[in-house]
């Protein structure tokens, strides 16, 4: 994990020490301890027709792999909104997050430990779209998941997904059936 490289209370460049039994960024001029965090993601798990939607990564890092529609939690955001707001602007979908689904630790992105959480949801309105992050959208049925999944939380998830679909744990009860990616 990447650590600030000057002193948030007096400015002097930070020194790697071993504290604690770990290594840790210290100021060696006022004694402040940078605690490095993880990162919050939250990604939608978006089922249509027993189907989950799935975005072929336009960019660095993981580019040319599938992963759920999913973006990092800004501070001041609820998780449940953040996935929300990265469906719409990962796939033009407007969804509501329905229920927490998994929390999954990942040790595997570039840019740093942290914690997805994954939320069911379902599909208000909108119209599939690919733009600068989402090189392609498409519904894989549990049989058909790719083998090239994203890291970060993501390659879990969605094999977890795919685990209980064939199981049939989340089938519609009679009378109730998805809403289509159309609105």
């Amino acid at each position: 994990m990447s650590a600030p490289h000057y002193c948030f209370r007096c400015g002097a460049a930070l020194v790697s020490r071993t504290l604690e039994g770990r290594r840790r960024e210290v100021c060696p001029a006022c004694g402040w301890v940078h605690y490095a965090q993880l990162k919050v993601g939250a990604a939608a798990q978006i089922v249509v027709e027993g189907c989950l939607l799935l975005s072929l990564r336009a960019a660095a890092p993981f580019a040319g792999t599938w992963n759920l529609p999913a973006g990092y939690v800004e501070t001041d955001e609820d998780p449940a909104r953040a996935a929300e707001r990265e469906a719409l602007e990962e796939t033009g979908l407007r969804v509501r997050a329905v229920s927490l689904e998994a929390a999954i630790y990942f040790d595997d992105d570039p840019r740093g430990n942290g914690l997805l959480l994954v939320y069911a949801c379902e599909v208000l309105g909108g119209s599939l779209h690919p733009n600068a992050e989402s090189a392609a959208l498409r519904f894989f049925a549990p049989e058909d998941i790719p083998p090239n999944l994203t890291g970060a939380g993501h390659r879990r998830a969605i094999l977890r997904w795919q685990r209980r679909a064939r199981r049939g744990a989340f089938r519609p009860r009679p009378g109730e059936e998805s809403p289509s990616p159309d609105g």
